[in-house]
């Protein structure tokens, strides 16, 4: 890669930053189709998110990925904001046109391109989300959509309340539980917690509830004990991994305007994911 003063930057604002593998994806996506663009990690502490917002126009960058812990606290520093950001309280992609900032937020479409792409439907079904983080609100806005019901857990009750309240205003299909057992045999389940980012951490449910009818999905991009568990009871599973790789399609798209060489970028990921 020839970086020159021509080069657009885009890049990713986080706080750790070193494990990222979006750089990796979309500098090959770049090179790939021959654009003139640089895709950076840049390491921003929380008391520096304002100053970095700002270099966006500074610079004049492109545009960046947000991600970790900046997503909600972002929203307030930009000057537009998209309307499926807006209810999910949280961005992960800015766009800067002519120093007009606008946060969206991909992760949702990402991941239902990820269940699409494996041949998973939810319309009509019962899904089952254990967790309510970012990412949870960001799938949930999509999913509810499409469920015939969808069921809220999280150890957090106050967290688990606020999201279920938030759909509740846009969607009549919103259970909120006070344990998973109370779901009884979902269609999909879909883990949204930290739980799998180590390797010794244990599943975020107990085993007996999976069953060999139900997709199983984990939003880490790693085979975790959840999905050991439900590939041994005979149930399809599905990581993190395809959700990370759509998200960054669609905010490359929103960047450049073009659609890049996804089967290259997955194959990067595939090949770097440890």
């Amino acid at each position: 890669m020839n970086v020159s003063g021509k080069t657009k930057i885009t890049g990713i604002f986080g706080y750790p930053i070193e494990h990222t593998l979006s750089p990796l994806m979309h500098n090959t996506a770049f090179e790939n189709l021959k654009l003139d663009h640089c895709y950076v990690p840049f390491l921003v502490k929380p008391d520096d998110l304002t100053s970095a917002v700002k270099s966006i126009r500074a610079l004049n960058m492109l545009g960046v990925n947000i991600t970790v812990p900046h997503k909600e606290n972002v929203l307030p520093l930009l000057d537009k904001i998209d309307k499926e950001a807006a209810f999910i309280g949280a961005v992960n992609t800015i766009t800067n046109e002519n120093g007009i900032l606008t946060g969206y937020n991909t992760d949702g479409r990402g991941f239902m391109s990820s269940l699409e792409e494996e041949g998973v439907s939810v319309e009509g079904k019962d899904v089952l989300i254990i967790g309510t983080g970012g990412a949870c609100r960001a799938i949930s806005y999509y999913l509810s959509e499409k469920a015939s019901k969808l069921s809220i857990f999280d150890i957090d009750k106050q967290k688990a309340e606020k999201l279920a309240n938030d759909l509740k205003e846009i969607r009549d299909n919103i259970h909120l539980l006070d344990s998973i057992e109370e779901t009884g045999k979902p269609d999909i389940i879909i883990n949204a917690t930290p739980l799998g980012m180590k390797p010794d951490d244990p599943s975020p449910i107990d085993s007996a509830l999976i069953t060999s009818d139900m997709a199983v999905y984990d939003l880490v991009y790693k085979t975790t004990a959840l999905l050991k568990e439900a590939d041994s009871r005979g149930a399809k599973t599905i990581n993190g991994s395809g959700m990370l790789l759509w998200q960054g399609v669609l905010a490359f798209k929103l960047w450049t305007g073009v659609m890049p060489p996804v089967d290259l970028m997955r194959r990067m990921l595939i090949e770097n994911i440890k």
